[in-house]
């Protein structure tokens, strides 16, 4: 994520500081180890949220997934949320949640390991592996209508997106098949490489399949109106891909053109696909997200949203207010998993101490080691108006590049505008990435053959 700093930003002096860090220090409350029980249930009071999310201050910090997962387990367990929506893509996800539902593979599944695209390791991981390991456990004892899914939000999946749709139709309608693949038939020599079909849009040599891609989204939509009782949760994820396609074709057409325009369509596909599962989840539905703090906090309180851009977050806020709790986290130091360029290697990067003019320096000095601290209610009053001038906060994604590390990670942001908690974990350590497939043998258990 490239760092944009906003000129509404104050400094503080050493004073002001210190009194800032005593405020922190009064609000913040120690955490255990993820590993306990007692972890999880420090974050009841969230149970009442119809939406929770929660974020990540980079995509490659072990304590964040372990928080996440306890946190995940606590709320399926203790208080009946049944959707976990991951900054993933929705035939990866998929997948995985064929296997955690222990429902039968889809045709094509184990074709194609899951989550094998630039960035493995964000989730092929042993982190993410003993979650879902203890998700489709925990489903095992429970109704079929009662097992907690896994889906996916994102955007990229463009070529295994439209071979989900084919497939689906296949098995279901032939004629309907040829029908697709002929509107797909302007997207398909692009799967490979659907960047180059922006560029090629961009420069005139090749004509927008945007038309085609709206027309099968249609077709299948109306097919939802005729079938949804009869095989609803098939046509349901041919109809999700179905919008993958669509705003997939969308995003790499603009993406050359406008960072601002794209950003927002990936955002708003992501919100739309977590609305669409809990209208489909029913009345009782409830969801957790992961995802990156960038997607997950209220883009309006951000140098994001004062240039124009807006998020799943502040979506999220609009959409479902109060019932939408926005939980974000952080770290001063540590290693974590990143590359220092797009489709680069994996490397362990040693995470550099945070700057002194950043929201997390003053958790630095303020907060328990491993600590939340509330942002939002009564209670919070007097810290939320303390921390009401933006300061700096830092934003590590898939790649981090600590030699440009003002310019390139971070941006100016009113904490407790942006977040109602914040999860504090003052020094971490990098994920586990799982192998690539067949490069080496681990215990055999589908899909991520881990």
């Amino acid at each position: 994520m490239s760092g944009k700093l906003h000129n509404r930003r104050g400094t503080a002096g050493g004073d002001e500081e210190a009194e800032l860090a005593r405020l922190i220090a009064a609000n913040a409350e120690a955490l255990p180890d993820p590993g306990e029980e007692a972890f999880g249930a420090c974050f009841d009071r969230f149970a009442g949220a119809r939406v929770v999310l929660l974020g990540e201050a980079t995509h490659g910090t072990r304590e964040f997934y372990r928080a996440r997962a306890a946190i995940t387990r606590r709320l399926i367990e203790r208080h009946g949320f049944s959707i976990v929506a991951l900054e993933a893509d929705w035939p990866d996800a998929a997948q995985l949640d064929r296997w955690v539902r222990n429902r039968p593979p889809a045709p094509g599944d184990g074709a194609e390991a899951p989550f094998t695209r630039f960035p493995t390791w964000m989730w092929r991981n042993a982190e993410m592996r003993d979650f879902v390991g203890w998700l489709q456990a925990w489903n095992r004892g429970q109704p079929p209508a009662r097992r907690a899914a896994i889906r996916g939000l994102d955007i990229y999946s463009l070529g295994s997106s439209i071979g989900s749709v084919l497939g689906y139709l296949d098995a279901s309608d032939p004629e309907a098949a040829k029908t697709a693949r002929r509107r797909y038939g302007c997207l398909t020599p692009w799967q490979q490489s659907p960047e180059d079909y922006g560029r090629a849009v961009l420069m005139g040599a090749q004509d927008p399949c945007e038309e085609a891609a709206v027309k099968q989204l249609g077709a299948l939509l109306d097919e939802r109106l005729r079938q949804m009782a009869v095989d609803g949760e098939e046509l349901f994820d041919a109809r999700q891909n179905a919008r993958v396609v669509r705003s997939a074709e969308q995003y790499y057409r603009i993406m050359y053109r406008s960072s601002t325009e794209s950003w927002n369509l990936r955002d708003r596909h992501m919100f739309e696909t977590l609305r669409a599962l809990v209208e489909h989840g029913g009345p009782d539905a409830k969801a957790v997200v992961w995802a990156h703090n960038s997607h997950i906090g209220n883009a309006a309180a951000t140098a994001m949203g004062w240039e124009g851009q807006f998020n799943i977050g502040e979506l999220c806020r609009t959409a479902f207010g109060e019932e939408a709790a926005l939980i974000g986290f952080g770290t001063d130091r540590g290693t974590a998993a990143a590359a220092h360029d797009w489709g680069g290697e994996m490397e362990v990067m040693r995470v550099r101490p945070v700057r002194r003019d950043s929201h997390e320096a003053l958790f630095r000095a303020g907060a328990p080691p491993r600590s939340l601290t509330p942002l939002a209610g009564p209670r919070a009053g007097e810290l939320r108006d303390a921390l009401a001038t933006p300061r700096l906060e830092r934003a590590i994604g898939v790649i981090y590049r600590p030699e440009t590390e003002l310019r390139s990670h971070y941006f100016d942001a009113v904490l407790p505008e942006q977040f109602d908690a914040f999860v504090w974990f003052e020094e971490t350590t990098h994920v586990t990435p799982l192998a690539e497939p067949g490069t080496r043998r681990e215990l055999e258990t589908y899909p991520f053959g881990i």
